[in-house]
C-alpha cells in the first residue's frame, strides 16, 4: 500500500483538486491491496488450518486487524465520497466550501469506534520483526478522531503487519512441506533397501538412525503445517523485503543424517555384492599360508637332519582363530547378515594377509641353514672352475682342500661352521698358488708334489 504525502495547512481550489486526486489514487491502491489480501492463497490456507503456537496467536491478531482494516476503509471511503460530493457542487467553490473541504481533507473529523489494540499485539513475531509494543501502540478507547492522513497511515501499518503473517505462512508452506515429502520418499526407499541388507532397528545403528529420522520428519511436517511462523528466520517481509527466509535448519539436519545412513547402506550393499569374491580370496590366502607353513615344517625336519649344530626356529600351527572367523563370515553370508559381515570381512582380509606374510617369514627363517649350505656349495664349485681355468686341476694341495670341503658340504649332518672354514682354506690356497706364479713369464706354478 502506498503512503500518502502530508497536506498543507490551508487548501486552495487547486490544492483541493490535487488532494482529491491523490486521495482517490490512494483509495484505489488501498482497495486493491485489501482485495489482494482477501484472495491471497496464504490467507485462505491460514483460515482453514488448525494452527498452534506463534502462528495461532499471530493469525488471531492479523484477522482482527483485517476486520479493522475494512471498517477503516469504509470510513475512509465515506469521507472521500463526502469531500468529492462537496467539491462537485460548483466549479468555483466558495470560501466556506473551501474551508469545509479543508476540514474534511485535513482535519480530524473522522470518528471511529474505539478498540483495544493491545489485543492485536506482536505475539508470534519472529525475532527482530517488530518491537514489543502493540501493533499501533494505542490503548483501548471508546472512540477516536482521525484525519484522512492518519487513517491512511494506520491502515498502511496494519496492512503491512497482517500481510507479514500471510506472506510468512505462505512462504514457509511453499518451501518446507514439499521438501519434507520428497525427503520422506527418499527415506522410504532407503529404509526398504536397508531392510533388504539386514540394516534394521535394534540390529544395526543405521537402522536405529532411520527410525529417528522417520520420527523427526513426521514431527517436523506436523509442526510446519500447524505453526509455519515458527519456521521463519530473519526480518519480516514488510520491514526488510527479501531479508527473511524459511528456516530449514531441522530439515537440513535430517537430510544430512539420511545421507549418512544411505552411504552406510550402500557400503553394506557393496559387501553383499562382492561378499563371495572376498570370502574366496580370504580362503585362498589362508590356504597359501597353510601350504607355506607345511612347507616350513617339512623344511625344518630336513634342516634338523642335514645341518648339524644349527638353531632352527619352531613352526607354528594353523591359524585356528582365523578359520573360526572365516566360518562365522560364511554363516553371516548365508543368513544375509551383511551389516555384520562387512566389518568381519575387513578384519579377515587384513589378518589373512598378515598370516601369509608370517608363514613366508617362518619358511625363510627355517630354510636359512640350507640356503647357507647351498651358497657354500656354489662358492666351492666356482673356485674349482677357477682352478681348472688356470691349469691347477692337478695341484695336490688344492685337490686335498677341495675334497675336504666337499665332504663336509655333501655329508649329513653338515657342520656349516667347519664347512665354511674348509671353503675358505681352499680359497686361500688357490689365491696363494696363483700369486706364486712368476708374473709375465707365462710359466705354470710348480706343484707341491712334483711338477705341475
Amino acid at each position: 500500500m502506498a503512503v500518502a504525502e502530508p497536506t498543507g495547512p490551508a487548501l486552495t481550489r487547486e490544492e483541493v483538486d490535487r488532494a482529491l486526486a491523490r486521495l482517490g489514487a490512494e483509495h484505489e491502491a488501498v482497495e486493491s491491496s485489501l482485495l489482494a489480501l482477501q484472495d491471497h492463497a496464504g490467507r485462505r490456507l491460514l483460515e482453514g488450518a488448525e494452527l498452534t503456537g506463534e502462528t495461532r496467536s499471530r493469525w488471531a491478531a492479523a484477522e482482527a486487524l483485517i476486520g479493522q482494516l475494512w471498517a477503516y476503509f469504509d470510513a475512509y471511503t465515506a469521507a472521500l465520497t463526502a469531500a468529492r460530493e462537496l467539491r462537485a457542487r460548483r466549479r468555483w467553490p466558495t470560501q466556506g466550501e473551501l474551508s469545509e473541504l479543508t476540514e474534511l481533507l485535513r482535519g480530524s473529523g473522522i470518528t471511529l469506534p474505539g478498540h483495544g489494540t493491545a489485543a492485536l499485539g506482536t505475539a508470534g513475531l519472529p525475532a527482530g520483526a517488530v518491537g514489543t509494543a502493540g501493533m499501533t501502540g494505542m490503548t483501548a478507547r471508546l472512540s477516536e478522531q482521525l484525519s484522512l492522513q492518519e487513517l491512511l497511515d494506520r491502515m498502511n501499518g496494519w496492512y503491512a503487519r497482517a500481510l507479514d503473517v500471510v506472506v510468512i505462512a505462505d512462504a514457509v508452506w511453499s518451501a518446507l512441506p514439499a521438501r519434507i515429502d520428497l525427503l520422506a520418499a527418499e527415506l522410504g526407499r532407503t529404509r526398504s533397501l536397508a531392510h533388504s541388507v539386514g540394516v534394521r532397528p535394534g540390529e544395526h545403528p543405521s537402522g536405529d538412525d532411520l527410525e529417528q529420522i522417520t520420527r523427526e520428519l513426521a514431527a517436523l511436517r506436523e509442526e510446519v503445517i500447524s505453526d509455519p511462523v515458527a519456521f521463519w528466520a530473519g526480518s519480516s517481509p514488510s520491514s526488510a523485503p527479501g531479508g527473511g527466509r524459511p528456516d530449514t535448519t531441522r530439515y537440513d539436519r535430517a537430510a544430512r543424517a539420511l545421507e549418512d545412513v544411505r552411504r552406510e547402506v550402500e557400503a553394506v550393499l557393496d559387501v553383499r555384492q562382492d561378499a563371495e569374491r572376498r570370502l574366496m580370496r580370504v580362503r585362498d590366502v589362508l590356504s597359501r599360508a597353510d601350504r607355506t607353513l607345511n612347507e616350513a615344517r617339512q623344511a625344518r625336519v630336513e634342516v634338523l637332519s642335514k645341518i648339524a649344530a644349527s638353531v632352527v626356529p619352531a613352526v607354528s600351527g594353523p591359524p585356528t582363530a582365523l578359520y573360526e572367523q572365516l566360518a562365522a563370515a560364511a554363516e553371516h553370508r548365508r543368513h544375509a547378515r551383511w551389516h555384520r559381515l562387512s566389518p568381519l570381512l575387513e578384519g579377515l582380509e587384513q589378518r589373512s594377509e598378515e598370516e601369509l606374510l608370517r608363514a613366508r617369514e617362518s619358511l625363510t627363517a627355517v630354510t636359512a641353514p640350507l640356503a647357507v649350505r647351498a651358497e657354500l656349495r656354489g662358492r666351492l664349485d666356482a673356485y674349482k672352475a677357477k682352478t681348472a681355468r688356470h691349469g691347477l686341476a692337478e695341484d695336490s694341495l688344492l685337490i686335498e682342500r677341495y675334497d675336504a670341503a666337499r665332504r663336509m658340504l655333501w655329508s649329513a649332518p653338515c657342520d656349516l661352521v667347519a664347512a665354511e672354514q674348509a671353503v675358505l682354506r681352499y680359497q686361500q690356497a688357490l689365491a696363494e698358488t696363483l700369486s706364486a706364479a712368476a708374473p709375465g713369464t707365462g710359466e705354470r706354478p710348480t706343484g707341491r708334489r712334483g711338477e705341475a
